[in-house]
């Protein structure tokens, strides 16, 4: 019989390439170190790094950068029985460099047809969406055909359990336009217990950038909890009791890429452990901020004493 999945998450895959020099722009990058990425995939490794049974469900290319993404995968102790192959595709490539480095720019070699937008409905049993203690929807996953209505059809199949969240996640050269991902992203929310997004997910996705706001419109689409990132001010958390503002947890940033995924693998890890919302976000606010201080999404992705010591809590 097959582990309990703990985690579900749904969405893109990718090797990365990372410019190994601080502050070089494209035109003075000499060098890159890649690793298995897409904001989906760091989420799952993040959570299976804090000892969470994760799996990732998408699709890679029949190519070495594909066989590459599986085996790290693997190697992190994430479930890959959901991870698919599509013949004659070509598995994506990321590549980044650090300047400035905290939001470094990003360059996607997203070739279509790609293959983590091949999801297709049916390809997920009906009692692995339902069964899974958290579902994690990518909002990129949404972004076009055949990927989007296996998308949504996960999240009817869900019925709007407990922990079923959308990361609003945007990303513009994923959609033919804003109006399309509003509405595709917008609907997403109507499904979810829980959405996590930074200022410019959440315009897109409700209409407001403006924080406080912007949760007002999360709760009253029926959303449970909804996280607003604020970067460098820390995290806006809103339940039905109110909203509070955490701050962040300080640390000399190298690299920004890869902070938002760690903070989502150890939000999941902190709603499986029972803990209470807030707890849980100081925890994923630690958990990012440790990846903004190290190099390579996710290898970066922390151990639990090491977000238990930043924080300052005690280490069992």
């Amino acid at each position: 019989m097959q582990p309990e999945i703990e985690l579900l998450t749904v969405g893109r895959i990718s090797i990365d390439l990372y410019c190994g020099e601080l502050g070089a722009g494209w035109h003075e990058a000499q060098t890159f170190t890649r690793a298995v990425g897409g904001s989906p995939t760091n989420v799952a490794i993040a959570a299976a790094r804090l000892g969470r049974r994760a799996a990732l469900y998408t699709k890679v290319g029949e190519d070495p950068f594909g066989e590459m993404a599986v085996k790290e995968l693997r190697q992190f102790g994430v479930e890959t029985r959901f991870v698919g192959v599509e013949p004659g595709l070509l598995t994506p490539l990321a590549f980044a460099v650090l300047d400035p480095p905290e939001d470094p720019p990003l360059l996607f070699r997203r070739e279509p047809p790609v293959p983590d937008m091949q999801l297709r409905p049916g390809e997920i049993e009906t009692e692995v969406a339902r069964g899974a203690q958290i579902l994690w929807i990518s909002g990129g996953a949404l972004s076009s055909q055949p990927s989007r209505s296996a998308v949504e059809a996960l999240l009817g199949e869900r019925r709007r359990a407990t922990h079923t969240v959308v990361d609003l996640d945007y990303r513009p050269s994923f959609w033919s336009g804003r109006d399309e991902a509003a509405a595709t992203i917008g609907a997403a929310i109507n499904h979810a217990t829980i959405a996590v997004g930074n200022r410019e997910e959440c315009e897109v996705a409700v209409g407001s950038a403006d924080p406080h706001e912007a949760a007002r419109l999360l709760m009253a689409r029926g959303v449970q909890l909804g996280i607003v990132k604020l970067g460098g001010d820390g995290v806006l958390l809103a339940t039905p009791e109110g909203q509070r503002v955490l701050p962040p947890a300080p640390v000399d940033v190298l690299c920004g890429l890869g902070a938002g995924d760690a903070f989502g693998g150890a939000l999941c890890h902190g709603l499986l452990a029972g803990w209470p919302a807030e707890r849980a976000v100081q925890f994923a606010n630690a958990a990012g901020a440790i990846v903004a201080s190290r190099l390579l999404c996710s290898q970066a992705m922390p151990y639990e004493h090491e977000v238990l010591e930043l924080m300052g809590a005690p280490v069992s």
